[in-house]
C-alpha cells in the first residue's frame, strides 16, 4: 500500500507558489520528522524545529511513524511565511487535520509549541487562504477549538554559562508541559527542538530520570524545552532544566523572582545533585546577575568552598541561597 502523500502551498514574496509535501512511514527507529529543502540546509532545520514545537499541542501522541516533509525550492532567507503550510501538511498527513478543499497557507510563530500563529507576510490576502494573525490566530481555529496555549504551563530556570571570556552570562531553559496521558517510552514524549542530538538524548535522560524519581511524574506529559542558547557544553545546566520542569508540573515552590541553578547528576532517578566544576567563577557570575528576590541552588559539595562572604552578598541583593543535595520541594 503506497504511503499517503499530501501537498500544501504558500505564497512567496514575488507572488509564486512553494509546495511542501509531506508523506508518512513507518518510525523504525528513525527521528519523527525528517526535512529536506534544495541547497537550503538550515531551512529545513527550522522546518523540523517548527513541526516538533507545533506538535507540542496536539490531543494525541504517537510516535510510531516518521513524517517526511520537503520544500520544492528555498524560500527567501528573511521568508518564514511557509512555516505554516509546513505545520498543516504534517497535520493532514498524520489525519489530524482534514480541509475540505487544497491547502494555500502563510505564517509564521515566535511560539509555536504554544499553537499561536503570530501573522503572516502577505500584503492582501487572497480569497481562500489561510493567513495567519487575527484571521487565524492559533492551531485550535482550524478545527473551532479552543486556544491550545490554555491548557500549556510553562516555567523557566537559569543556570551559568562560563567560559572565561566577555560572554559568560546566565542562559534561561524552559520547560513546556501539557497534560497528555501516554503509554510510551517517557523519554519519546519530550522534545527539545533545535539543539544536537547529543544535547536532545541528554535533555530526554534528565527529565525522564527526574520523574521517576517523583513516583507519578511519568507517562502523564507532552513536554517541550528550549534554551536560550542552544550550543554549550557540559551538565551544570540539567538542575536548572530539573526545577523548570517541575515548576511548570506544580511540583516546586516558586521563587519570588527567578530560579538560578546548577549542578547535574548521574542519578537523577534517585534524586540526587552532584557538583559541577567552576564553583568560584560561576559564583562570581551569579552574585553580578543576582536580583531581588532570586532563589539561587548549588550542589551541596559546593558548600566548604564558596567565596568568603558570597552568602552574605547574595543576601544584600535581596536573593537567597539553598545547597542542595537532593531535588524535592526546594
Amino acid at each position: 500500500m503506497n504511503a499517503p502523500l499530501v501537498t500544501c502551498r504558500s505564497i512567496a514574496p514575488d507572488g509564486s507558489l512553494l509546495t511542501v509535501t509531506a508523506t508518512v512511514r513507518p518510525r523504525g527507529g528513525r527521528a519523527e520528522v525528517k526535512c529536506s529543502v534544495p541547497d537550503a540546509p538550515e531551512v529545513a532545520q527550522r522546518m523540523q524545529q517548527v513541526v516538533r514545537l507545533a506538535r507540542h499541542t496536539e490531543p494525541r501522541f504517537d510516535s510510531r511513524d516518521q513524517v517526511v516533509l520537503s520544500l520544492d525550492r528555498a524560500p527567501l532567507s528573511s521568508s518564514r511565511d511557509w512555516e505554516l503550510a509546513a505545520v498543516l501538511a504534517d497535520r493532514i498527513v498524520r489525519s489530524l487535520w482534514a480541509p475540505q478543499r487544497p491547502v494555500v497557507a502563510n505564517g509564521w510563530s515566535d511560539a509555536w509549541h504554544l499553537g499561536r500563529i503570530d501573522g503572516h507576510c502577505l500584503r492582501q490576502v487572497p480569497v481562500g487562504v489561510l493567513a495567519g494573525g487575527e484571521g487565524l490566530p492559533h492551531l485550535g481555529a482550524l478545527s473551532g477549538h479552543p486556544d491550545p496555549a490554555a491548557g500549556v504551563s510553562t516555567a523557566r530556570a537559569w543556570f551559568p554559562l562560563y567560559s572565561g571570556g566577555a560572554g559568560d552570562a546566565l542562559c534561561w531553559v524552559e520547560a513546556s508541559v501539557r497534560p497528555a496521558a501516554h503509554q510510551e517510552d517517557e523519554e519519546s514524549s519530550i522534545a527539545a527542538p533545535g539543539v544536537d542530538a547529543a544535547l536532545q538524548a541528554r535533555v530526554r535522560a534528565v527529565l525522564a530520570g527526574a520523574r521517576h524519581h517523583d513516583g507519578r511524574g511519568t507517562g502523564q506529559w507532552r513536554t517541550t524545552v528550549r534554551f536560550g542558547e542552544e550550543r554549550f557544553q557540559g551538565g551544570s545546566f540539567e538542575l536548572a532544566l530539573v526545577m523548570a520542569d517541575r515548576m511548570a508540573r506544580g511540583r516546586d515552590f516558586l521563587a519570588r523572582g527567578r530560579v538560578l541553578a546548577t549542578g547535574q547528576s548521574s542519578s537523577w532517578h534517585a534524586g540526587r545533585v552532584e557538583t559541577v566544576d567552576g564553583v568560584a567563577p560561576k559564583c562570581a557570575l551569579m552574585l553580578r546577575e543576582a536580583a531581588p528576590g532570586d532563589r539561587i541552588l548549588v550542589p551541596r559539595a559546593w558548600e566548604p568552598d564558596l567565596p568568603p562572604g558570597w552568602r552574605e552578598a547574595l543576601r544584600e541583593r535581596g536573593a537567597s541561597l539553598a545547597c542542595v543535595e537532593r531535588i524535592g520541594i526546594i
